[in-house]
Formats: C-alpha cells, sequence, structure tokens
C-alpha cells in the first residue's frame, strides 16, 4: 500500500527531468539558429555607393570666344568623360577699308566634341577634341560711292558714276578643325549635382579663306579709261591681290584662341 503512492510520485518526477531537458535542448537549438543567422547576415557585402550608382550624363551651359553654347557629358570611366556641344553668336557693323565701304556680319556657328581626361583626380582635365563643325567667319556688302576713289592690290581706281562699284565679301575656314584644351571643372561630377567648367585652349582652324566680288565700273584716277571690275583681269589680279592682303592680315587667327566658362548640372 506505501509503495503505490511512491511510484506515483516518482513518474511526475522523472517526466518533469526529461521536460526540462527538453527545455534546455530548444533553448540551445533557438541560439544555435540564431547564431547562423546572424553569421549568415554578416557575410552579406555592404550596398556599395560607388560611381555605377550615380547618374553617368551632365548638361551645361557656357560663354566663350566662340559664343554662347550649350553642352552634354556623359562619363565614360572614372576618370573618362566625353562631352560635346554648339555655339552660336552673331554681329554687325560697317566699316571702311581702303576706301570701300562695307557692312558686315560676324557669324560664329560651331560644333565641337571633346574627351576630356582627369589625370589628378576629378576637376583638373586634358581635353583634345574637334570642332566637327567650323561655321565660323563673315559676310559683308561692299560698295563706293560713284566719284570716290579706292584701292585694290596697291592700285587706285575711281568708281563710275555712272555704274558704280558694289559687290559682296566673304571670309570663312576649314570646315572641320581639331582643338587643344585644358581646364578646371567636371560636367558629370561623382558626388554634387551642380558644377562649373573653366578652359583655355585653341582651334587650329588653318589660313582664312577670303572671297571679294566686284561688279561696276572701276576707272584710272582720273576718272577716264573705265573698264568692267568683274571681269578685268587687271582688276581681277589686284582683286586676288587685296584677298591676300586680308588673309595676311588675319594670319594670327589660324589659331583661334579659346577662352570658356560655364556652369552644369549632372542628373
Amino acid at each position: 500500500m506505501i509503495v503505490f503512492p511512491a511510484a506515483c510520485f516518482a513518474a511526475p518526477d522523472g517526466s518533469a527531468h526529461q521536460t526540462g531537458s527538453e527545455a534546455i535542448s530548444l533553448h540551445s537549438s533557438s541560439a544555435s539558429a540564431e547564431n547562423t543567422a546572424w553569421n549568415d547576415a554578416a557575410d552579406v557585402p555592404a550596398p556599395q555607393h560607388g560611381r555605377s550608382e550615380v547618374s553617368r550624363v551632365g548638361v551645361g551651359i557656357r560663354l566663350s570666344t566662340l559664343g554662347a553654347g550649350a553642352e552634354v557629358g556623359v562619363a565614360l570611366a572614372d576618370k573618362l568623360n566625353v562631352r560635346g556641344g554648339f555655339n552660336i553668336f552673331q554681329y554687325s557693323r560697317g566699316f571702311d577699308h581702303d576706301g570701300i565701304t562695307y557692312k558686315g556680319q560676324l557669324n560664329l556657328r560651331s560644333g565641337e566634341a571633346h574627351l576630356d581626361w582627369y589625370p589628378l583626380g576629378h576637376t583638373f582635365h586634358l581635353s583634345p577634341g574637334l570642332l566637327v563643325y567650323n561655321g565660323n567667319g563673315a559676310m559683308a556688302t561692299a560698295s563706293v560711292p560713284g566719284g570716290s576713289t579706292f584701292t585694290l592690290g596697291g592700285t587706285t581706281y575711281t568708281s563710275d558714276p555712272t555704274n558704280p562699284i558694289t559687290g559682296t565679301g566673304k571670309l570663312d575656314f576649314v570646315k572641320a578643325a581639331p582643338t587643344a584644351m585644358f581646364g578646371f571643372g567636371n560636367l558629370v561630377p561623382q558626388s554634387r549635382h551642380f558644377t562649373y567648367n573653366f578652359e583655355l585652349g585653341a582651334v587650329f582652324q588653318g589660313a582664312a579663306r577670303t572671297k571679294l566680288n566686284l561688279t561696276g565700273n572701276a576707272c584710272d584716277s582720273t576718272g577716264a579709261n573705265c573698264v568692267n571690275a568683274a571681269t578685268d583681269p587687271t582688276v581681277q589680279t589686284n582683286v586676288a591681290a587685296e584677298q591676300t592682303k586680308i588673309n595676311n592680315k588675319l594670319s594670327p587667327f589660324k589659331y583661334y584662341p579659346v577662352i570658356s566658362f560655364g556652369f552644369g548640372y549632372r542628373f
């Protein structure tokens, strides 16, 4: 009679011991799972905030000796951009040269492309390039009032009062020309949106090409012996000499200086 109750009380003690062991086992398993999850999370690489995650395109506006313009830049690599843009400017004025009255218009029209290399970081750059379209030049109308004298190639003529001298003039350069630039600024900066660009350089556009076309009658200094200026061989020879004279005066512009400053925005 005494043994039965003891056996009954002994059974729960064994069950409690087993339940405690199971609880310890479950706690150990849970801790192990948490440690594994933590280690797995630690193995996941942190996100990289490099150049690949920022926009590689920037746009800008500028003022330069080529005119007012706009440009677009695209980052090709960490220290290499490609950039292209256009320039435009127009100015009109009248002037007299060797007795001939000109009403001229200066036209600056160009399109350009550059490769920007940043050897020391992301600000100072060297930029070889190309003026892919060189429309820089001038147009003019020419006139000499009847009875007035003018000079062509060192020879003095008189404009015929009955058929005075008129004409046109044109100045241009080769339509494509290499450029070399250097400066400070980056149209596609890595760490900000607003930027600037300052550059110095030159366009290697070669010699000026002047064309002067005259019509009307050119007479000698006394007003006699008038000839057609458009067809007379002597007058045309002197016209060619005048064109050469103008081209020589413009010889420094074979290397057209470029000074540029602008602002930009990277998207």
